[in-house]
Parts: C-alpha cells; structure tokens; sequence
C-alpha cells in the first residue's frame, strides 16, 4: 500500500499557483473538465505526490520533511502564506512552522523524517 495526501480547493489553478510559489512545490499533472477548469492536480514534493482536487477546504493537515525550515519558512512568507505556527525546535528533533494557504488548508514543514 501507498498513502497519498489529498487536500481540496474551491479553485484548484490557483491553488497550484501559490503552492508551487510559496512552498516550492513542482506540477506532475493537471486535469481539467470539460469547462477548462483545473479539476485535479499532482504536485511534487520530492518523490512524493499531493494530489488537490475540487470540493471543500479543510480537514487534516498534511506534513511536509524540507531540507531547511528556516529556508523554507522566510520563502512562503515572502510567497504570502499565512504563518500559523512559527517556527519551534520540536522536542523529538524536528525544526519545524506550520502555514495555511489561501483557502485554509493546512501544511506542516520540517526537518522530522519518520
């Protein structure tokens, strides 16, 4: 088995937008329906997928292992992610901040690899 991240969006183009801008995410595939509309989209984080699909934002966050959280951190703030967590040396080793994005999703960055 394989477990795929998947968080919903009212306007999934412009989701794929600022998540590649603020979090440095890369596009594996966009799908569009049959009115033009990105309906489902696959970003890289890594090797990794996150899938974004079209409904209702919300649910549970999605963890995201970087390299370097302060890099990581100072470039979504300059992207314009909203900081809900700062960053914090986490007591099992990880550095770590949390954001949300523009429709409220949120995601978790840092150094933990389980």
């Amino acid at each position: 088995m394989k477990v795929y991240a998947l968080a919903r969006y009212h306007d999934c183009a412009a989701a794929v937008d600022f998540l590649t801008g603020a979090f440095g995410f890369e596009v594996r595939e966009l799908s569009k329906n049959d009115e033009g509309v990105v309906s489902h989209a696959e970003l890289l984080v890594g090797d990794d997928v996150i899938m974004l699909g079209l409904g209702s934002p919300g649910g549970p966050g999605v963890y995201v292992a970087v390299d370097d959280a302060d890099a990581h951190h100072d470039r979504a703030r300059k992207a314009g992610a909203r900081i809900t967590m700062e960053l914090v040396d986490q007591p099992y080793g990880s550095r770590e901040y949390a954001a949300a994005d523009p429709e409220g999703n949120l995601w978790f960055f840092g150094t933990y690899r389980p």
